[in-house]
């Protein structure tokens, strides 16, 4: 069977280095705090100005004034820190943050990424993934293999207006792990009882070897 959205964060937190500093996006992204591995140590940085995020509160220990940039309620730890919007940016900006691990609607070959808008739909913000794809070390996208209707969304190009250009290093879906390299995409792992045939068939995109 295909990894389920809690899976698939299961096998972005194996993404996460000792001591570093991470984002995490809207979405799947939320849930991979849940699942950093034993020993490894990050800071989880909000775009909304939080340094430190703790794990989801308990039923009925939320506090509505601590949330993350999604908007759900978060906890703060011992050494939690908070700043202002400005801040938070100059650290993305700045090359402080060595990863995001980040949604999408679509990721082409290149590792062109596009999960902020479709046109004609009611668009909030862009939000903060504009900065992070271009100032993070390391940009890693979780997300579904294929829409519901079946269609790939891991393509030989964008169709949607893009985040960012050649900016994914690595991509988790439902299927299976695939690494962005120069010509297209390599297969690094497969989803449990999923086959190469089966994540081939579902990818627009160039698959090398």
């Amino acid at each position: 069977m295909p990894w389920d959205r809690n899976h698939i964060a299961a096998r972005a937190a194996q993404e996460l280095q000792d001591g570093t500093y991470v984002n995490l996006g809207i979405g799947i992204p939320t849930l991979v705090s849940n699942y950093i591995p034993d020993g490894v140590n990050v800071t989880l940085q909000s775009e909304n100005g939080m340094l430190g995020m703790g794990p989801f509160p308990f039923e009925g220990e939320e506090d509505a004034d601590l949330i993350n940039a999604g908007k759900q309620t978060i906890t703060e730890l011992p050494q939690t820190a908070y700043f202002d919007s400005a801040t938070s940016f100059a650290m993305i900006r700045g090359g402080k943050i060595a990863m995001a691990i980040l949604g999408a609607m679509e990721v082409s070959e290149q590792g062109d990424l596009a999960n902020w808008m479709i046109p004609g739909k009611l668009v909030k913000g862009m939000g903060g993934a504009m900065d992070l794809v271009a100032g993070v070390g390391r940009v890693v996208v979780v997300m579904d293999h294929t829409s519901k209707h079946g269609e790939s969304k891991v393509l030989k190009a964008c169709t949607l207006p893009l985040t960012g250009k050649a900016v994914v290093n690595r991509i988790i879906t439902n299927l299976g792990v695939l690494d962005v390299v120069p010509g297209g995409l390599t297969l690094v792992e497969l989803a449990d009882g999923v086959s190469e045939a089966d994540l081939r068939a579902a990818t627009e995109a160039t698959i090398l070897g």
